[in-house]
């Protein structure tokens, strides 16, 4: 059904200003000392209790570690670059009566909802505990977690034990979060998860639902301004730095000692070379606005992963080596740090063959290091020897290793007839093959859940992605022609997304 737009790109943030959730409800004048109102107040009451928020989607995009892994995690830089593959989450404000909050996530058959009231909030909103929208928050509370665990472990429970963690693991980050930044009296709702992004696979899938996740809460709590084409960029980026603390949050529920790195360049998008040297202090973030936009072969192996024990993997190693260790992440820093300067000097030129070259070699440099900690796989040598046996470009893993994914920098004029050979042996080997490019944008909202897509219904106003059209959406081609940022045809129109550059 087609419902016409005619809100401007300011009226986001007009519509949150109307609907103002915080610790004592959906805000409504009260009445004076005697419960006498006037007309006019009457009239200003029934037009400021807007029942519910209309429904909205928030986006993110995966990610790609092009220099930097494990470095990372031990205070060294990293260069990540948001991909084209994306998760979208819609959220659904439900009627007053419905008191529950639910999260529906079809691509992974998890669906589990909650009562609001039943939840410990008591626990949360103690004042040694109480977080707010503003905090930085670097740990865990221990009694927060445990707090929550009996409604984690309630959660499909008639799944198998890999499924049923990724599951749990979903409930337990969501819980926490927005038992931290809610109250009793939040709305009843239901979220909506689609990804385009394998799982497991290095892409950062888990941190785009962490920040699809932390926009959504902060929009609905009406704690972001904006986006819109004339927000100051210093406004911008305090509205990004607040998504990706709370992104954070998530994702340690889940990691236990992430890097930072994923949700950091979800949200931002584009590209970034990455720094977290004190984790009780923000992490030093400096974008590559120039960073070129790259077409890569990006191949999943189709081999699960642990980023958490592959991180334990090389702690350990450090332990064991302090001295050699350490010299091999300095190395890895180097070549990151190589890399950056190579990318931002101005003379650079993708369509130089030479420049392009260099760049590969670093990444070659950087894979050889990431093998002696010991987080590649046959799978993903297999990869890189089939591509050298082409000639075709320069290929590294991506992401903690241990399976996972590997990129391919491609040499410029590779005859097709080599890449349909590299294609075929792929697919033959169950390989997985995605194309993608680097840099694009970073976290964005279509508010309302409304989008353009030059059809008849655009002349109404646009498309209504209601929640039925987008859970039948049929894999990624699906889900990417009803709600995708790009959808095949450019940038859509609806899709708004902070600018956080100068």
């Amino acid at each position: 059904m087609a419902q016409r737009v005619t809100k401007s790109v300011n009226g986001l943030h007009k519509d949150l200003e109307r609907v103002q959730i915080n610790g004592n409800g959906v805000n409504g004048h009260s009445t004076n000392g005697n419960g006498v109102k006037t007309d006019q107040r009457r009239k200003m009451d029934r037009k400021k209790s807007s029942p519910m928020l209309p429904t909205f989607m928030v986006s993110a995009p995966g990610k790609v570690i092009v220099f930097g892994e494990h470095a990372v995690v031990h205070g060294k830089a990293a260069i990540a670059a948001a991909i084209s593959l994306r998760s979208y989450l819609l959220v659904t404000t439900l009627s007053k009566s419905k008191r529950t909050v639910t999260l529906t996530f079809p691509d992974i058959d998890f669906n589990h909802s909650w009562i609001i009231d039943n939840l410990p909030w008591s626990t949360f909103s103690h004042p040694s505990k109480k977080k707010y929208y503003y905090d930085l928050v670097t740990t865990l509370d221990d009694d927060l977690v445990a707090a929550v665990q009996p409604l984690v472990r309630d959660v499909s429970l008639d799944k198998p034990a890999d499924i049923r963690k990724v599951h749990q693991n979903s409930a337990g980050s969501f819980l926490y979060m927005f038992l931290s930044l809610g109250s009793q009296s939040f709305p009843g709702c239901q979220y909506t998860l689609r990804s385009t992004i394998p799982i497991g696979a290095g892409l950062g899938s888990s941190a785009t639902i962490a920040v699809c996740m932390a926009a959504a809460l902060l929009l609905q709590l009406r704690t972001l301004s904006g986006p819109h084409p004339d927000q100051p960029a210093e406004e911008a980026r305090l509205q990004v730095e607040r998504i990706n603390r709370w992104a954070f949050v998530y994702e340690m529920f889940i990691h236990g000692n992430p890097s930072g790195v994923d949700n950091t360049v979800s949200t931002q998008g584009k590209a970034v070379v990455f720094q977290r040297t004190d984790y009780s202090r923000p992490p030093s973030v400096r974008p590559l606005w120039d960073f070129p936009e790259l077409p890569l072969l990006l191949v999943n192996t189709q081999t699960a992963k642990s980023t958490a024990n592959e991180v334990a993997k090389v702690g350990r190693l450090r332990d064991t080596h302090p001295k050699l260790v350490g010299s091999i992440l300095d190395a890895i820093d180097k070549v990151t740090q190589s890399s950056a300067e190579l990318i931002e000097h101005e003379d650079f030129d993708t369509e130089n063959e030479e420049e392009l070259r260099k760049v590969g070699e670093l990444m070659t440099i950087n894979h050889g290091l990431l093998v002696s900690l010991g987080v590649s796989h046959p799978r993903l040598e297999r990869v890189r020897e089939l591509v050298d046996h082409e000639g075709i470009g320069w290929t590294k893993l991506t992401g903690a290793g241990g399976g996972g994914c590997s990129i391919t920098l491609l040499r410029p004029g590779v005859p097709r007839s080599k890449l349909d050979r590299l294609e075929q042996q792929l697919e033959e080997e169950g390989y997985q093959k995605f194309e993608t490019t680097l840099g694009g944008d970073g976290v964005g909202v279509l508010w309302p859940a409304v989008l353009k897509n030059g059809m008849d219904e655009d002349e109404e106003g646009g498309m209504e992605i209601d929640l039925e059209n987008f859970l039948k959406a049929e894999g990624n081609e699906g889900v990417e022609r009803l709600v995708g940022v790009h959808g095949g045809v450019g940038e859509r129109e609806g899709w708004k997304f902070w600018r956080v550059e100068n």
